[in-house]
Parts: structure tokens; sequence; C-alpha cells
């Protein structure tokens, strides 16, 4: 059974920093995918980055390309989001998601999950 467990989240101010975490376990082989998504409140839920586990890839949305960048530690099956240069509008809670490659775009496509970590970022 895939289990993710975030964490990393907190408070920053604008321009500021933060990384997660995702810890994964139970994870098969044929899901080699892995996502940060975030939901603000009121707001619908968005993918802010993907990576391939198995060659690398990458993908982030417009909104934060440039801004966050996801990375991985195989060897401790954790998956890593940095955000830089945060701005109000990341306020969101963050959640790990893993499902098959190719890597969906689509939250709603993402079959596992985890509970989620809150950020909140002040002007």
């Amino acid at each position: 059974q895939v289990q993710l467990e975030e964490s990393g989240g907190g408070s920053v101010q604008a321009g500021g920093s933060l990384r997660l975490s995702c810890a994964a376990w139970g994870f098969a082989a044929s899901r080699k995918c892995m996502g940060w998504i975030r939901q603000g409140t009121g707001k619908e839920r968005e993918v802010v980055a993907t990576i391939n586990r198995g060659d690398g890839t990458t993908y982030y949305p417009v909104s934060v390309k440039g801004r966050f960048t996801v990375s991985q530690d195989n060897a401790k099956n954790t998956v890593y989001l940095q955000m830089n240069s945060l701005k109000p509008e990341d306020t969101a809670r963050y959640y790990c998601a893993a499902d098959y490659s190719p890597c969906p775009t689509d939250p709603d496509e993402f079959a596992y999950w985890g509970q989620g970590t809150q950020v909140t970022v002040s002007s």
C-alpha cells in the first residue's frame, strides 16, 4: 500500500523560501510519477510540479515556473519541492501525490495522496 507523508510547510513572508518533503512507502515501481498539488481556500486544486522517477523529467505550470523546483532522492524514497520567491497567492495546502507515468497534469488523475502540509505566505 502506497503511503505518502509531507513535511516542511509553515509560514513565511513574501519573497521567502520553503522546502517541502514527501516520503513514500510501498511505492510500486510501476507508479513512477510523483507530483505536488495545492489547493487554496476557495480555489481549485492545481498541479504545481511533477517528476518522473524513472528519467527525472519534470513539469511546472506557468504560475510557478522559475520559482519552484521538484527533485528526488531515490535512496531515501523522498521527493522535494523547493519554493522560492514565494507570493501570497502561493498560500495553500500542498499535497504530495503519486500515480503511473506519464505524469498527469489533472489533479483528479492522481491515485494516491498524502495528508498535505499548509503553506502560508504573508505580504
